[in-house]
C-alpha cells in the first residue's frame, strides 16, 4: 500500500494483486469493515491496529488500480504475471488472468514458522495467528481453556489481545532459548534507541503475569494429548512430567520470510543464522538480484509493520528512479524522511532478533514418529533415514518421501527438512539449499489452466 501511494505520487501507472478479500494486509486485516462500524472489536485491537486506516484511505485515494482476492500462480522471466480469483480455486470455477509487468515489487509478508511436536496435526492445535485471523475477520474467539506455546512478540500480543477479549488462557508455555537474555545484553544499548518497542514488549509480559497465568520456561518437552480432539498438555520440566487441561493449544516460533515467489523466480537467497531462515539479497532501496525484482516488508528480513511500510516507499521511489521519473540525487532527497524513520524503527531489531532465536529443540523433533510434512504424512524418521542413505538434496529427498510434494508446497515443512539433512550430516542449512519452488506457486485448476487465452 505504501508503495502504491508513492508511486502513483508521481506518475506510475499500478497495479496492487492482493490476496486478501479487502485492503489491509495480514496486519490490518479487515480494518475497513471494523472501522466503519466501530464496534468492539476494533477499538479491542489497540491504537497499531488503528494506525492502519490511515495508510488504507490513502491507499484507495491513491489511484492505484486494486484488484483483491487475487492469487498469483505464475510469474514469467518476462515479468508476466498470472493470477486467478483466490475463491475460485476454492470453488473450483476458472477465473484465470495476466497482466504485463515493467518492474515487479513483492511484498507478500511473512509466513509463521511452523513448530513440529507431537500432536500438533490433531483437531484443537493451531498456530497463534490462526487465531489472530479469525478474530479480525468475524470476530471470533475461542471457547473453553486456551494454551499459549512458542517464543516471540506475536505470541506475547496475541495472548494479551485474547485476554481483552475475556478468553481463558490456563497457561503460557515459553520456548524461548536458555540463556537469550544473557546473549541478547550487548545489543540492548542500541535497542535503548528505540524503548517504545522494548517499553511495548514489557507491558505485555506484565499483563500477562499480572492476569496470573502460569508462566513456564525452560520446558524440555510439549506434547499434544487426545483422542478425536485436544484434551490436555503434556509438558516436561526439570524431567518431570505434568499435565495442564486445554481445548486449544495455539503454537508460535516466530515467523520467517515468504520466500516462494523470490526463489520462484530464481533470485540469490542467503541464510539468516540468528533467526534459522532464508532471506533474499536486497540492496539498500530492495532490488533483488533479478533485474526490475524489488521487495519491501517482511518477505525480505522480518522487520515487522512499520518497518515495512517505511520500505514499501523506498521501493517505489528506487521504481520511480529506475523508470527515468525523477533523477538519483531526487531520490535520495525524497527518500531522507523514510531513511530517518527506518533508521527509528532498526535500532531494537538485532537485539530482538537475538532474544527470541529459535531454540534447535523446537526447530527438530525429538520423537521421531512426529509428522515434519503434514500433507504428506511424513514423519522424521523417514526423513532421517533417507537422509542415511546418502540423500542430502532437498529434492532428492522430495522424489523419495514425498515430503514437500503437498498443498502447502513445502512451506510448512521446507525449513523443518533442511534443518534435519543438516542436523544429519553436521553442517549448516545454508550448506544443504531449499527446495527448488516450481510453478505453479499457488494450486490451479485444470479449468484455470485452460482459460488462459
Amino acid at each position: 500500500m505504501a508503495a502504491a501511494i508513492t508511486a502513483r505520487a508521481h506518475g506510475l501507472s499500478v497495479l496492487v494483486l492482493d490476496e486478501q478479500p479487502s485492503a489491509g494486509g495480514q496486519i490490518f486485516r479487515n480494518i475497513e469493515t471494523l472501522e466503519a462500524t466501530r464496534n468492539s472489536e476494533f477499538i479491542k485491537l489497540g491504537k497499531e491496529y488503528e494506525s492502519g486506516s490511515s495508510l488504507v484511505r490513502q491507499f484507495k485515494k491513491s489511484g492505484a488500480d486494486y484488484f483483491p482476492d487475487r492469487s498469483v500462480w505464475q510469474i514469467d522471466n518476462n515479468l508476466q504475471i498470472h493470477h486467478v480469483s483466490t475463491s475460485a480455486s476454492k470453488s473450483n470455477s476458472a477465473n484465470s488472468s495476466h497482466c504485463q509487468a515493467k518492474r515487479l515489487l513483492l511484498a507478500v509478508g511473512a509466513m509463521e514458522r511452523p513448530m513440529p511436536l507431537p500432536g500438533w496435526t490433531i483437531p484443537g492445535v493451531m498456530p497463534c495467528t490462526a487465531a489472530d485471523v479469525l478474530y479480525k475477520s468475524s470476530g471470533f474467539i475461542p471457547d473453553g481453556k486456551v494454551v499459549l506455546a512458542g517464543s516471540g512478540p506475536l505470541l506475547l500480543l496475541i495472548g494479551c489481545r485474547l485476554l481483552d477479549v475475556g478468553v481463558h488462557v490456563s497457561a503460557f508455555l515459553d520456548t524461548s532459548m536458555n540463556g537469550a537474555l544473557l546473549k541478547a545484553l550487548p545489543l540492548l544499548p542500541n535497542a535503548l534507541r528505540s524503548h517504545k518497542y522494548l517499553t511495548r514488549g514489557l507491558s505485555l509480559l506484565w499483563k500477562i503475569r499480572k492476569a496470573g497465568i502460569p508462566f513456564y520456561s525452560g520446558l524440555q518437552n510439549i506434547e499434544a494429548l487426545g483422542s478425536s480432539k485436544l484434551e490436555k498438555v503434556r509438558i516436561r520440566k526439570s524431567g518431570k512430567s505434568f499435565d495442564v487441561k486445554a481445548d486449544l493449544l495455539l503454537l508460535h516460533n516466530g515467523v520467517v520470510p515468504n520466500v516462494q515467489i523470490t526463489r520462484n523466480l530464481g533470485c540469490e537467497h542467503r541464510w539468516y543464522d540468528v533467526q534459522r531462515y532464508w532471506e533474499p539479497i536486497v540492496d539498500n532501496w530492495g532490488n533483488t538480484s533479478m533485474d526490475d525484482v524489488s521487495i519491501a516488508g517482511d518477505c525480505g528480513r522480518v522487520a515487522g509493520a512499520a518497518i515495512s511500510e517505511t520500505s514499501g516507499h523506498l521501493a517505489a521511489l528506487e521504481t520511480v528512479y529506475q523508470l527515468g521519473i525523477i533523477s538519483q540525487t531526487e531520490r535520495d532527497k525524497l527518500s531522507r524522511t523514510h531513511r530517518i524513520e527506518l533508521a527509528k524503527h532498526q535500532h531494537v531489531r538485532p537485539f530482538l532478533d537475538k532474544l527470541f532465536q529459535p531454540s534447535k529443540k523446537w526447530l527438530i523433533p525429538e520423537n521421531e514418529k512426529t509428522l515434519a510434512c503434514r500433507c504428506e504424512e511424513v514423519n522424521v524418521s523417514e526423513i532421517r533415514e533417507t537422509v542415511r542413505m546418502g540423500i542430502i538434496d532437498p529434492d532428492r529427498l522430495k522424489s523419495m518421501t514425498r515430503c514437500g510434494m503437498g498443498y502447502c508446497q513445502a512451506r510448512m515443512c521446507g525449513l523443518t527438512v533442511s534443518e534435519i539433512i543438516a542436523e544429519e550430516n553436521k553442517v549448516s542449512p545454508e550448506e544443504i539449499g531449499y527446495f527448488r519452488v516450481r510453478s505453479p506457486i499457488r494450486p490451479v485448476t485444470l479449468g484455470q489452466v485452460a482459460e488462459i487465452d
